[in-house]
């Protein structure tokens, strides 16, 4: 066997061993911050207390107090932190991958501003609450990128010009919000903000099923067509080249990133920043080793679950909702990566 064989066996070895370690660290760090979320709480839970409850369905042993707060409120909250992290993480990684840009997040691009514009206008002109809010959302965010797309075509969508109309367009969608506060009664405005930040606060079962159901879904189609990234990463030619159908690709990701963000959205609000910083972290800690979209969905998982135990104990007796935290932090981090760009030349 040469050494030309043996030198790329090894690194690709090391590429597999690194991605297993970060997977790893990445998932044992998201299960403690999944056992602090159900033991943590103004209603003490001694962990004996949390497996007892766990388990409960199974023994039969009930304690009906504890049994409330563990599987009722907090185990549905921290799984909805979880499966929510995760998509928008996935999300943001689709469309900055795709479209070759790091700010290229659906709360930078548009998408999540037209679900919080069709949320408003359900809740200001409609007085819907809930479950309808939660679907305006969905359609607000799949027309807004459907909008952004047709925008963009333009014998192809390249990258520039969806970051481009995306921005516009979330610009046009809080004008739109904007609007709508000033006709508003102060009841609906105190609602719509509060959705609009984006909260855990109300998390439950009913918010759990649907992104549940739309997850197994999509990492399948997720999986299948991230193997044309690659060939996509080194230009539309040059993929048509290998073989690859350019834009029923992208088009099948972007639509995939779309219904990510649409239905994490709809089951706790546009919660900031989650989808942005969660693929560069990801890929800062493999540093080469992989696209990254695991490991994504696991750091997205991790900011989100982390960012609400945060909100809920930060300040004594007060509960703030997680967009809160999320936006401290991403605000923290874009200014980060502009400093680092900035350094390495990479922007003016």
């Amino acid at each position: 066997m040469s050494d030309a064989v043996l030198t790329v066996r090894h690194i690709r070895q090391n590429l597999a061993s690194r991605r297993r370690v970060v997977s790893l660290g990445l998932t044992l760090a998201l299960l403690v911050t999944f056992a602090l979320a159900l033991y943590l709480g103004d209603y003490a839970v001694p962990p004996s207390g949390v497996i007892q409850s766990l388990l409960s369905p199974l023994t039969g042993m009930a304690n009906k107090g504890v049994d409330f707060i563990v599987l009722n409120v907090r185990l549905p909250r921290a799984t909805l932190a979880v499966l929510t992290g995760a998509s928008f993480a996935l999300s943001g990684i689709i469309f900055q991958t795709l479209l070759r840009n790091p700010l290229a997040s659906p709360d930078i691009i548009g998408i999540s501003h037209g679900a919080s514009a069709a949320a408003v206008v359900c809740i200001v002109l409609f007085g819907m609450t809930g479950f309808g809010v939660s679907l305006g959302a969905l359609a607000g965010a799949v027309l807004t990128a459907l909008i952004i797309y047709v925008l963009s075509w333009r014998n192809g969508v390249t990258a520039y010009r969806v970051v481009l109309i995306g921005i516009g367009m979330a610009a046009i969608m809080m004008a739109v919000v904007s609007y709508l506060f000033t006709r508003a009664r102060l009841v609906e405005v105190q609602q719509a903000l509060a959705w609009l930040v984006g909260s855990l606060n109300a998390a439950n079962r009913a918010d759990i099923i649907p992104l549940a159901i739309a997850m197994l879904v999509l990492l399948p189609i997720t999986m299948a067509l991230s193997r044309v990234l690659d060939a996509l990463q080194l230009g539309d030619d040059t993929a048509s080249a290998l073989g690859a159908r350019v834009e029923t690709a992208r088009l099948g990701l972007m639509l995939a990133g779309v219904a990510y963000a649409a239905f994490a959205t709809a089951a706790v609000g546009p919660v900031a920043f989650v989808a942005f910083v969660s693929g560069p972290i990801a890929r800062n800690l493999l540093n080469g080793a992989g696209k990254g979209f695991v490991q994504a969905a696991l750091v997205g998982a991790l900011v989100m679950l982390g960012s609400d135990l945060v909100a809920q104990h930060v300040i004594p007796a007060v509960q703030l909702p997680v967009g809160v935290v999320t936006g401290l932090l991403g605000a923290a981090f874009l200014i980060w990566l502009l400093i680092v760009s900035n350094r390495a030349g990479r922007v003016n």
